[in-house]
C-alpha cells in the first residue's frame, strides 16, 4: 500500500510545521510523498515556508503566482504524485489545519479492505473544542434548508441578519447528523477539510471534480461519486484533530460572503 499526502497552505505556514510534526511521528513514513501547495501566501508565510523546508527537506513545497482555490490546489499535487509516484493509490488530502495521530497511517494501512469497498472516507474529525464534525451530511439538502441556503446568498445584508439569529438559535438551527460520530456509514458529504482517497477513486478519477474556487467542496465530490454510483463513506475509526477556520479566519466576512454566494451559483445548478 503506497500512501501520499496533499495539503494547500495559504498564510498559515505555523499550521503546516504541526501538520508535518504529527505525520513524520507516523513509524517509517517517507515524507518525499507529502506535498504542500501554497496558494500565493505573503512573503512573510512564503519564508516561513522556506524554513519548514529546511527542517523537512524531503517534503514538496509547490508556490503558485495565483491563489487558485481549495480544490483546484489539491489538483496541483494530485498531478504531481501521480507524476512522481505512479504507485500511490491512497492519497489523504485536505486543509493543512489538521493533526494526526501517530497510528494513522498504521490504520490505514490495517484496515485496507475499506479501501477495497469504498472509494472515498471522510475521517472522524474532531474540533479544539472537542465537536466530531463528521458525519457532515448524512442524506442530503433538505429543500427547506436549500431555500435557506437561497435567502441567505440573495443579500449580504441578509446573511448578516441571518447569522445574527443562528449564533442565538445555536444548536436548534445545525443539523444533528454530527450526533452519529460513533457510527461508520455511508453518507451524502464529508466534511471538506479532509478525505482519504482510495484505488477505486483513482480506477475511475484522476482528480477532484472542481468547479469553485472555494466553499462547496463537500457537495460536489459527492455528485462527482454519485455520477459513477458511488459515495462517501463515513468511518470513525481515523481520527484527525482540525483546528478549524484556520484559513477562513483570515479572510474578511464580506470576502468570504462573496466567494460563498459564487459557490452557492454553481451549487444551485446541480442540487
Amino acid at each position: 500500500m503506497q500512501i501520499g499526502f496533499v495539503f494547500t497552505n495559504y498564510n498559515n505556514s505555523k499550521f503546516t510545521r504541526n501538520l508535518l510534526l504529527s505525520i513524520s511521528q507516523n513509524t517509517d513514513y517517507q515524507l518525499s510523498k507529502i506535498v504542500i501547495v501554497d496558494n500565493k501566501s505573503c512573503s512573510e508565510d512564503i519564508e516561513s515556508l522556506n524554513n519548514i523546508k529546511k527542517d523537512f527537506p524531503e517534503v514538496k513545497i509547490i508556490f503558485n503566482n495565483d491563489n487558485v482555490g481549495y480544490f483546484p490546489g489539491l489538483n496541483l499535487g494530485l498531478v504531481y504524485l501521480s507524476n512522481n509516484f505512479p504507485d500511490i493509490d491512497h492519497v489523504v488530502i485536505g486543509n493543512n489545519d489538521l493533526f494526526f495521530p501517530n497510528d494513522f497511517i498504521n490504520k490505514i494501512i490495517n484496515n485496507k479492505f475499506l479501501f477495497q469497498k469504498y472509494p472515498v472516507i471522510s475521517p472522524d474529525l474532531i474540533s479544539l473544542d472537542g465537536v466530531h464534525q463528521n458525519p457532515h451530511v448524512k442524506l442530503g439538502i433538505s429543500k427547506f434548508r436549500n431555500f435557506i441556503y437561497d435567502l441567505y446568498y440573495s443579500n449580504y445584508y441578509i446573511s448578516v441578519i441571518m447569522s445574527l439569529f443562528n449564533r442565538l438559535l445555536g444548536p436548534i438551527s445545525m443539523r444533528k447528523d454530527y450526533y452519529e460520530f460513533n457510527q461508520a456509514q455511508l453518507i451524502s458529504q464529508g466534511y471538506g477539510a479532509c478525505y482519504i482517497l482510495g484505488p477505486i477513486f483513482f480506477k475511475k478519477f484522476q482528480l477532484l471534480w472542481a468547479p469553485t474556487f472555494l466553499m462547496g467542496e463537500e457537495f460536489f465530490l459527492s455528485k462527482q461519486l454519485e455520477k459513477e454510483g458511488m459515495k462517501v463513506y463515513y468511518e470513525p475509526l481515523f481520527k484527525v484533530n482540525h483546528h478549524d477556520h484556520a484559513t477562513m479566519g483570515k479572510l474578511p466576512s464580506k470576502t468570504l460572503w462573496k466567494i460563498s454566494k459564487d459557490s452557492h451559483n454553481v451549487y444551485i445548478k446541480y442540487r
